[in-house]
């Protein structure tokens, strides 16, 4: 079994943020973006990671964009405020991924399509909320958090699914009592974010449907761009496919809307 306070080492080694990504988020969410790019430029580290992060082959640049003014422009308020996110998960990378088959270049990739994908969503859906826009954030901090729990348990998760042939959210819940949602939840509380974008991240289960109106459609969005993006050759290979219990009756009103949007 894995203990609750087992799970809330791991999320709690989500590591804080550091003083320079403090102020860069700070003035993101003020939407200054000329002086976030100043505070963000002292970071090199951070300046690594958003030239590798915007010249992604899914974000399309012919050029190398390498100026950190520029990235946050052509990212704008909501997407830099998410992406200062990312980085703070990248701080968190295995060395090696133990037990999901995965390259921390994969790992950046499912980082970059899930926020590109989300955007494209929300400009879609016409909604402007800073928050719901790094709400997606959240998803990949699961990801490794999952990774830490299970490889402490390696031995007995390799027999959960050898015997029983269970899926990775089934023996996460068997052995820590949440699902991947869940935890996705622990998570936006601890960085703060509303009950509102909580709710939602949890409700995007398709199972846990705590929302009405607009946050229930957005969390309908969220669940086919999961099932969308995990259903990528790369991450059925690294079984994050299974995380995601495809509620066609949860979806199905949005179906055709999301596969003209997202496809």
């Amino acid at each position: 079994m894995i203990t609750p306070e087992e799970v809330a080492f791991y999320i709690q080694n989500i590591p804080p943020t550091p003083s320079v990504v403090q102020q860069a988020l700070a003035y993101a969410r003020e939407g200054d973006l000329i002086k976030a790019a100043k505070y963000a430029q002292e970071d090199p580290a951070l300046r690594l990671y958003l030239k590798t992060l915007l010249n992604r082959p899914i974000y399309g640049f012919k050029n190398e964009v390498s100026d950190v003014s520029q990235i946050f422009g052509i990212l704008g308020v909501a997407a830099t405020q998410q992406t200062l996110y990312h980085y703070l998960l990248s701080l968190l990378l295995p060395k090696k991924w133990e037990l999901f088959a995965l390259t921390n270049h994969q790992f950046y990739d499912l980082q970059a399509s899930l926020g590109k994908r989300w955007e494209t969503i929300l400009d879609h859906l016409k909604i402007d909320d800073k928050e719901i826009h790094s709400a997606i954030a959240l998803i990949p901090a699961t990801i490794i958090v999952c990774e830490a729990l299970f490889a402490s348990k390696k031995k007995e998760v390799e027999q959960l699914r050898s015997i029983k042939a269970l899926d990775y959210n089934t023996i996460l819940k068997r052995l820590s009592g949440y699902d991947l949602f869940d935890l996705a939840a622990q998570i936006g509380q601890m960085w703060e974010m509303s009950e509102k974008t909580i709710s939602l991240i949890r409700s995007a289960s398709g199972v846990h449907n705590e929302l009405f109106a607009e946050q229930k459609v957005l969390a309908q969005w969220i669940h086919l761009l999961l099932f969308y993006q995990f259903s990528q050759s790369t991450y059925v290979s690294a079984g994050l496919n299974e995380f995601i219990d495809f509620q066609i009756d949860f979806v199905q009103d949005i179906y055709d809307s999301f596969c003209q949007v997202v496809q």
